[in-house]
């Protein structure tokens, strides 16, 4: 009697196995990047004299190098949100902070990775994309040169809605000499660095109005590893 219900706990659990390994795995990793309208990496006196004045506007963008979300496979696709607030990103003194949001969707993608790539992006976003006025599709490229992140260099562009080029921070941006990450990335990320944007820019629609904000030490480039909760 023992025997046999050891045999049937075994089948049992290999049945179990082996219909799990059937099951596509729900995480997902890949790169990031984001650039503001204003500096992330800064003193304290440069940030502050930003403050309410800049840095209501941002752009940010995942690249899905694996994974599947909600069993949808979006190895390879991309996506990107571009927000305007109510108030500078990241301002403790107004916690709540309205945003209205663009979400463009790598034109690649069929009707189920769109879906799944607005679910992942809303996810990671924080609530910064709770309040989408508009989805766009568009040829998305996001490059990291070398494949590293700590080189620095790093470009986006979303057909023509909107881009981000980076280069790494040199001693050239040490103006005060008292810089550091003043302001948190805008999405979850496993890992992260502060970066100079030599382009940031949103030409769409939706949001009541464009910018082009270069030059400034206001992006991070990062990676990602996410599960669905």
């Amino acid at each position: 009697m023992r025997i046999g219900l050891c045999v049937a706990a075994f089948v049992f659990s290999a049945a179990s196995f082996s219909m799990a390994a059937g099951i596509p795995s729900r995480s997902i990793n890949g790169n990031y990047i984001e650039a503001r309208t204003a500096d992330v990496y800064t003193g304290p006196c440069f940030a502050n004299g930003e403050v309410e004045m800049n840095g209501r506007e941002a752009v940010f963008g995942w690249k899905i190098n694996n994974g599947y979300w909600h069993g949808v496979d979006v190895h390879g696709l991309n996506v990107v949100g571009v927000i305007r607030t109510e108030h500078t990103l990241g301002d403790v003194y107004n916690p709540v902070n309205p945003a209205k949001a663009v979400l463009i969707i790598d034109s690649r993608a069929n009707p189920a990775q769109a879906l799944a790539l607005r679910s992942f992006a809303e996810a990671q976003a924080g609530g910064l994309l709770d309040h989408i006025v508009r989805v766009d599709y568009a040829p998305i490229e996001f490059t990291i040169q070398n494949g590293n992140i700590h080189g620095g260099a790093a470009k986006l562009t979303a057909g023509s809605l909107a881009t981000i080029q980076t280069r790494a921070m040199n001693a050239t941006d040490h103006i005060c000499g008292n810089e550091d990450v003043f302001y948190p990335p805008l999405a979850k990320l496993e890992h992260a660095m502060p970066a100079y944007a030599l382009a940031d820019s949103f030409t769409g629609e939706g949001l009541g109005e464009t910018w082009s904000s270069p030059y400034r030490r206001s992006s991070f480039i990062g990676t990602f590893q996410a599960a669905e909760e």
